[in-house]
């Protein structure tokens, strides 16, 4: 049976960086698994862009240099922000051909505990064992999905991030479900599509983030001010971004604090280059699904402002909830010894949790070291921790 030092399971963004970073460590043997960069490049549609700023949609990388300046340079690309999903995507599959080109596309289809390591398997059976795992699993499995439209038949309800694209949709009437970027921008997506879209969402109202380009006070305060109120990682409104940058510092507030800001930084709202794209799509806001029922190939939807209405399929921008029990690829002996609340596990210093070894990077690691780590520019933070800690 083959043996490595830390197995690296998933490669998006937080699983390439953890890997680029492990592998500065001189004789540390490391192994990745996963297809590059494919829940991106098969869950999110064609013509999306990614909200976040220039140097929040950077990959950490431990010697500074593969960059997008550096990926646009090479691949004589050109594209500014807010940046093409397309782009990112190749970014990311050039990133790996760079940090990780030994990567091993195959799944691993689950992890045991042994008496002093980790058993891994593969898809196609090969059993292997390391000394460290590192999970970079991704949020692909905690897609939220409400009671109301969970008996409802994959034909006429979906999840916004099941689609590569809506061309499918021309001609059909679609009910999206959410008021944040992934509602709004699908709902602009199915519009360009020919669909005849209407959006539900049960804010009061959509927040519109400001970005770099507004004309706010504080933007027309000029540079300075910029950098004082919203750190480069760009989680956050102003003031609060700088402390979100520091998720070991929020790791030390009260958990009412936490949850607070956690709640203030990720509300539903919408990146403000969308305003225009939805300006003709009807939008019902403090509104949501009482009841819905197929009929005829349809759906019927009842609303709880009274109207109702039919129609072909409904599209759930409704987020997600981390579980991590539902990374099915964990032996559920291991999974029960993985201290837990409401679905986080609790992560020491490394983004170790409580089984000695044993280190999930990304969205779960939200409710111990804020929202930053479920952006792509958490990975700073999380390659670097790891980095320290595997270091010691």
């Amino acid at each position: 049976m083959s043996r490595c030092d830390v197995a690296v399971v998933g490669a998006g963004p937080y699983g390439l960086s953890a890997a680029a970073h492990l592998r500065t460590i001189k004789g540390l043997e490391v192994r990745v698994f996963g297809e590059p960069m494919s829940f991106w490049s098969c869950n999110m549609p064609v013509g999306m862009f990614l909200r976040s700023n220039w140097t929040a949609t950077q990959i950490a990388c431990p010697h500074g240099d593969l960059t997008l300046e550096a990926f646009q340079a090479e691949r004589f690309r050109t594209f500014g922000v807010p940046v093409p999903i397309e782009h990112f995507i190749e970014y990311g599959l050039w990133y790996q051909s760079h940090a990780v080109p030994d990567l091993d596309q195959r799944r691993i289809e689950r992890i045991e505990r042994g008496a002093n390591d980790f058993r891994l398997s593969t898809r196609d059976g090969e059993t292997f064992e390391s000394r460290r795992v590192v999970i970079a699993g991704g949020i692909g499995p905690f897609a939220r999905r409400p009671q109301e439209f969970k008996a409802l038949p994959a034909a006429l309800v979906s999840h916004t991030n099941e689609h590569q694209g809506f061309a499918r949709f021309a001609g059909k009437r679609v009910l999206v479900v959410g008021s944040g970027q992934s509602a709004l921008e699908s709902a602009a997506l199915l519009h360009e599509s020919g669909a005849e879209v209407e959006v539900v969402g049960r804010s009061l109202r959509i927040h519109w983030l400001q970005g770099w380009a507004s004309t706010t006070l504080h933007h027309r305060l000029g540079k300075f001010t910029r950098k004082l109120l919203y750190a480069p990682t760009d989680v956050g409104p102003a003031g609060i971004s700088q402390l979100l940058a520091r998720p070991h510092l929020v790791k030390l507030l009260p958990r009412t604090v936490q949850d607070k800001l956690r709640r203030r930084a990720v509300r539903p709202a919408g990146a403000r280059w969308l305003v225009n794209r939805l300006q003709d799509v009807p939008i019902t806001l403090n509104c949501s699904v009482v009841s819905v029922a197929p009929t005829g190939g349809c759906v019927r939807v009842k609303l709880s402002n009274g109207k109702e209405t039919t129609v072909d399929h409904i599209l759930l921008g409704t987020g997600f909830h981390i579980d991590i029990s539902k990374y099915d690829f964990v032996a559920s002996n291991l999974m029960q010894q993985i201290n837990r609340v409401n679905g986080f596990p609790i992560l020491k210093d490394g983004l170790e949790t409580s089984v000695p070894g044993l280190h999930i990077l990304g969205a779960p690691g939200v409710y111990c070291f804020g929202p930053l780590l479920q952006f792509v520019s958490g990975t700073h933070f999380a390659s670097r921790s790891l980095l320290r800690r595997l270091s010691q």
